[in-house]
């Protein structure tokens, strides 16, 4: 149970990165081309890890029941 809890708050601290490089990218859309373009590609890399973490939850999830 204890590395199911670790997937699922170490899933909503990538939620949470995700988004505030996602605000921070359009923020700086108009502003400062660079910096709204490195903002998404590290919201794309953390998306990638979101997306391994969620297929693991759901693999875990199968397991279980």
């Amino acid at each position: 149970m204890l590395k199911i809890n670790q997937l699922h708050k170490y899933k909503r601290h990538l939620e949470e990165r995700y988004r505030k490089l996602v605000e921070r990218a359009n923020d700086y859309k108009y502003v400062d081309e660079c910096k709204s373009d490195r903002s998404a590609f590290k919201a794309m890399k953390v998306l990638e890890k979101l997306n391994r973490v969620k297929y693991l939850n759901k693999e875990i999830s199968n397991s279980i029941v």
